[in-house]
């Protein structure tokens, strides 16, 4: 049954909490994460043959609360499952207590019941227990710098949940139903017109959660709180975020009469250029992937609004291979931080020569997000773009030169000779066969991305030879475009640098939601 997924770890967050040590938490964590990534992989086999699912109670049909285990479901359930895995693989030498174990299964339990549900409202609590759960994770360790962050985070969210739970209300009042299909039904046989008023409701939210235009700066500043975990900024940007950008595509094929593709089209190309400029100003290593993280969902949100089923797939599989890379980026950024005793990049040089697994891992996830040849990267890259043309293709060039830049300016931290004293720090094997596995998924899921995307999305797309070698052409001419940038016009990195300090209050932040409301309203009615 579904349910299992989603109260499992809930029960096994409890038990550990009640009734085991440290020590034996740990134990306890290792074996059941194990356990349940299996389970979750045999659940992807049966969920190939057709969408399994489970009615919760004696109620069926729209009435109950129902559980809906289709492709796209499991596949972002089984990556979750995954990247928790390596989490607790990383966490498990920490002197965590039960409370940290405790709740880092209840926040795996709420996305996995996101990412299974079918019901707008179980949308909104998951949302607002993930929240909440991600709050006091940021802010475990109790440290003064950390609780302005963190609550303003969870401030932030309860505002941005008001316009999903107004937009909820109007679709209940319109439908009478809350369920996901059944609200698809109903919006079918209404005017378009009445349709504009809960879709901008509900999309100012999601674009929120995915840190969309404008709202760019808060979400990595909280990304990247000094105080914070480094498992818990390895899952916000890895993993979290990417649950903002399920919803959306959910909600999207619900507002299927809407048409708004072109718009948040545009709005992922302005997004992707804002997170490359802001991540190419900052010098905290946190915030330069975090700000990347951004650049990123702007490319994943053109992808998914091109009309064409290569770039739809492919944006889904660099959901996938983002997860994976940036995970294993803000993971090794962690060890370098406390190796280095800093987080400016300009002080971390001759990282190859103090700590080579961490610099192979770290070497890897870039070839991955850089979209190298023979990296999962450029096999989600090259579907993406296989229907672009013209200024969209442009677009996306452009989108990929910068992540480039981002990249050398982040690789400096190889090459030279350490600027400081360097903190003994003892083997964490635990940590460095994490981060080891995450590096060769990202060569295995390259070598073998065609292959593992049909058999993942249940498809029959292939990589044209010709095609994927053009587009090793263009990323070669780009990575070559990208040094010459780097050296002659980024060199004093003064271009930049007011924009360093850019952030958005608190008051800023609420006035962009209503921008963004406003906006989605009258792009909607005008195309209608």
């Amino acid at each position: 049954m579904l349910t299992y997924f989603v109260i499992i770890p809930v029960l096994i967050s409890v038990f550990m909490f009640m009734f085991s040590g440290a020590r034996s938490a740990r134990i306890i964590a290792g074996f059941f994460q194990t356990a349940l990534t299996g389970f979750t992989f045999y659940l992807f086999l049966q969920s190939r043959t057709g969408r399994i699912y489970t009615y919760v109670g004696d109620f069926d049909g729209y009435l109950g609360i129902a559980l809906r285990a289709d492709n796209l479901a499991v596949v972002f359930t089984l990556l979750t499952t995954f990247i928790f895995s390596l989490i607790t693989l990383y966490s498990i030498n920490e002197r965590n207590s039960r409370t940290f174990w405790f709740l880092l299964f209840l926040l795996e339990a709420s996305l996995i019941g996101l990412f299974l549900t079918r019901d707008f409202f179980n949308t909104f609590v998951l949302v607002e227990v993930g929240t909440v759960v991600v709050t006091i994770l940021l802010m475990y360790d109790r440290k003064r710098r950390n609780l302005f962050p963190g609550m303003t985070f969870l401030m932030i969210n309860i505002i941005v949940m008001q316009f999903y739970l107004f937009g909820m209300g109007y679709l209940y009042m319109l439908t009478g139903t809350l369920d996901l299909v059944g609200v698809t039904e109903g919006l079918a046989n209404l005017e378009t017109s009445q349709l504009i008023l809960p879709y901008a409701l509900i999309m100012t939210a999601i674009a929120s959660k995915c840190s969309l235009l404008p709202l760019v700066t808060w979400l990595p500043k909280v990304n990247s709180m000094p105080g914070a975990r480094s498992s818990i900024a390895a899952l916000m940007s890895g993993l979290h975020v990417k649950s903002g950008v399920y919803m959306f595509i959910r909600f999207q094929d619900v507002f299927e009469p809407i048409a708004a593709e072109e718009f948040f089209m545009v709005i992922g190309i302005i997004t992707g250029i804002a997170g490359v400029i802001l991540s190419l100003a900052q010098k905290d290593i946190k915030l330069i992937l975090a700000y990347s993280t951004i650049a990123q969902i702007g490319l994943i949100m053109i992808g998914l609004n091109m009309d064409y089923e290569y770039a739809y797939y492919g944006s889904l599989f660099h959901i996938v291979n983002h997860a994976i890379f940036k995970t294993s980026l803000f993971m090794t950024t962690s060890m370098i931080i406390m190796r280095y005793r800093t987080k400016n990049i300009d002080e971390i040089r001759g990282l190859w020569h103090t700590n080579k697994p961490v610099a192979i891992a770290t070497l890897l996830a870039i070839f991955g997000i850089v979209g190298m040849p023979l990296f999962n990267g450029s096999v989600s890259k090259y579907f993406m773009m296989g229907g672009a043309d013209g200024l969209l293709e442009w677009s996306m060039i452009i989108l990929n030169l910068g992540t480039i830049l981002i990249c050398l300016k982040y690789s400096a931290m190889f090459f030279g000779k350490p600027k400081g004293e360097l903190r003994e720090v003892g083997a964490d094997w635990c940590r460095q066969a994490a981060v080891i596995i995450f590096g060769i998924v990202c060569f295995v899921l390259g070598v073998f991305g065609e292959a593992f995307k049909n058999f993942t999305f249940n498809l029959e797309r292939h990589v044209d030879a010709l095609g994927y070698l053009e587009k090793a052409g263009v990323f070669v001419l780009s990575l070559v475009a990208g040094i010459i940038i780097t050296k002659y016009v980024l060199k004093d990195g003064q271009i930049l640098s007011r924009l360093r300090n850019l952030d958005m209050k608190f008051t800023t932040v609420c006035a962009s939601l209503g921008l963004f409301f406003a906006l989605t309203m009258i792009v909607t009615g005008i195309g209608i």
